[in-house]
């Protein structure tokens, strides 16, 4: 089997993905609960994290392959053991999606398109500091250090912006949401709207973009 053939059967997995993590959003309140639930919920990602394993065919494919990976065995741990053990398999994720995008800096960036991506870092900290109470600012802002970062190389990273950079900045946003949440908007439902959506679109545009585009200059095309 050709690898043009072997990647159109992948699409049914890239499929399987969306509608688990589509789902999830809607069976999470239907009274659906226990082992089925948080199977669910992780998923979708982890579709995701099979789809790229299967489309793999070098270091960087391994790397975004893991990084999925450990975001659908965060999501999971933070049901079945807490916010602590979900974030700490975040963050092993994020750092393999950090190197991923280290490996892989567009050239020729300017001098205030590098000084927009390093904002984000400090930006991000402060807000999230700013949002929860302070006896839990530390472990925050070290999660937000490594989220942020992740974001920023993202977006000055060669893959596309519409897809990775975007992705990125939207799994971002999705975390910050889950800190005002702890924090000023604890009784109210944007968070709750927002959070899973904007988590999983972001993932699953990561995923899209990061593949195809390595998957073209396997094939020694430009994206």
């Amino acid at each position: 089997m050709g690898d043009r053939d072997m990647f159109s059967k992948l699409r049914g997995v890239y499929a399987a993905a969306l509608v688990m993590g589509l789902t999830y959003f809607f069976v999470r309140n239907t009274g659906i609960a226990g082992p089925l639930l948080f199977a669910w919920k992780g998923a979708g990602v982890a579709l995701l994290a099979a789809w790229c394993a299967g489309a793999s065919r070098s270091f960087d494919g391994w790397l975004i392959a893991g990084a999925m990976a450990l975001g659908a065995l965060g999501d999971v741990l933070i049901e079945t053991s807490g916010l602590t053990a979900g974030a700490l398999a975040f963050m092993a994720g994020h750092v393999l999606a950090l190197a991923l995008y280290l490996r892989n800096q567009r050239p020729g960036l300017t001098l205030n398109q590098h000084l927009g991506a390093v904002l984000v870092v400090p930006l991000s900290v402060f807000i999230a500091i700013a949002l929860v109470p302070f006896q839990q600012s530390v472990g925050i802002a070290a999660y937000t250090f490594l989220v942020a970062a992740m974001a920023a190389s993202a977006w000055s990273s060669r893959f596309p912006r519409t897809r990775v950079g975007m992705g990125a900045m939207m799994f971002l946003a999705s975390d910050l949401l889950i800190f005002a949440r702890i924090g000023p908007l604890a009784r109210s439902s944007p968070p709750e709207l927002l959070i899973w959506p904007l988590y999983f679109a972001g993932q699953a545009l990561i995923a899209s973009g990061v593949v195809r585009t390595l998957r073209t200059a396997d094939r020694g095309t430009t994206p």
